[in-house]
């Protein structure tokens, strides 16, 4: 799918409002806001919105508070990975140091709740002030979920919790966002949440299986890393389920091992085709849920939310 350009550039626009200054923190918390994202969070604000609306200007400091918190959640979540490389580029953390990535992702941070003081409307400024703190919490509690992790095998309930709240919480609240800012009622702004809740989950299992079969220039990073790395992903949990004894002993021996061989990570990655295949069938069952929870809207106008579930299980990184 295509995302519409002219709100892509009015987000942009709207985001280079808050980091304008040229000096080593502002150009540290400007090297990943506008190093190629796909803008899917604002993107959501907006077009949420326009499912009642049509004057995106209003919505625009709301999207950006939406996608400043992203990018703050990135620059932190690559220093405790301790990862070298993000959308194909060094990470903040490698090109400036790590006290200054902390302070760039501190300072987007900031300024996502300047963005919110943006907000004409003091009632709708404090629904998406209530919204977003909610899911910078979900996020901190779902980063140290995936840190216990590394620590024993998580139960799937655990690992569904866990992905709902590290990588879902900003879905929906960009969603849920969209839906204040566009007076949507409660029964619309139940549904929307429903929504928003599968594409999160979705989001996050198309991470997992492009970790494993996408392109490495595409994805921004060497095919197989979660296995290098030890994650736990909704793949191997369930692998770990299934398999047979032989081939989960071959699974548990590479599972956390940086040294091992493109070759044995091609080995694993064939023992994995089963889970892949139920991780795949997931998503396309949770796609077809989200979608229905946006029946009660005008066919025309929720088309596009219709398109970004799609899009989310068939994008290639």
């Amino acid at each position: 799918m295509q995302f519409d350009k002219y709100i892509l550039q009015k987000i942009d626009e709207e985001l280079k409002n808050y980091v304008n200054k040229d000096d080593k923190l502002y150009n540290a918390s400007k090297h990943l806001l506008f190093a190629g994202g796909k803008r899917i969070r604002p993107y959501l604000t907006v077009v949420t919105y326009m499912l009642k609306k049509d004057d995106i200007e209003k919505v625009l400091p709301a999207a950006a508070a939406v996608e400043l918190i992203h990018n703050y959640t990135l620059i932190h979540d690559d220093i405790m990975d301790n990862d070298d490389e993000r959308r194909g580029k060094p990470t903040v953390h490698k090109v400036y140091g790590v006290p200054i990535a902390i302070l760039s992702g501190d300072l987007l941070y900031a300024k996502a709740f300047e963005a919110i003081s943006k907000i004409d409307n003091e009632k709708k400024a404090y629904e998406v002030l209530k919204i977003l703190s909610k899911a910078c919490v979900d996020v901190c509690e779902g980063q140290a979920m995936d840190m216990e992790f590394e620590n024993y095998f998580p139960s799937m309930e655990e690992y569904l919790e866990m992905i709902r709240k590290k990588t879902g919480a900003l879905l929906e609240a960009a969603v849920e966002i969209g839906a204040v800012m566009g007076d949507c009622n409660e029964e619309e702004r139940k549904a929307l949440k429903e929504y928003a809740k599968r594409i999160g989950l979705t989001f996050q299992i198309q991470d997992d299986i492009l970790d494993l079969i996408g392109d490495k220039k595409k994805i921004g990073k060497p095919v197989g890393s979660d296995i290098r790395e030890g994650k736990k992903t909704i793949i191997v949990i369930h692998a770990l389920k299934t398999l047979d004894e032989d081939n989960k002993k071959k699974l548990l021996n590479v599972l956390g091992n940086k040294n091992i061989s493109d070759e044995e990570i091609m080995e694993i990655i064939r023992i994995l085709k089963p889970s892949i295949d139920y991780a795949k069938n997931l998503m396309k069952e949770k796609t077809e849920e989200a979608k229905n929870y946006l029946k009660i809207f005008d066919k025309d106008r929720r088309k596009v939310l219709e398109d970004i579930a799609d899009f989310i299980i068939e994008r290639i990184y």
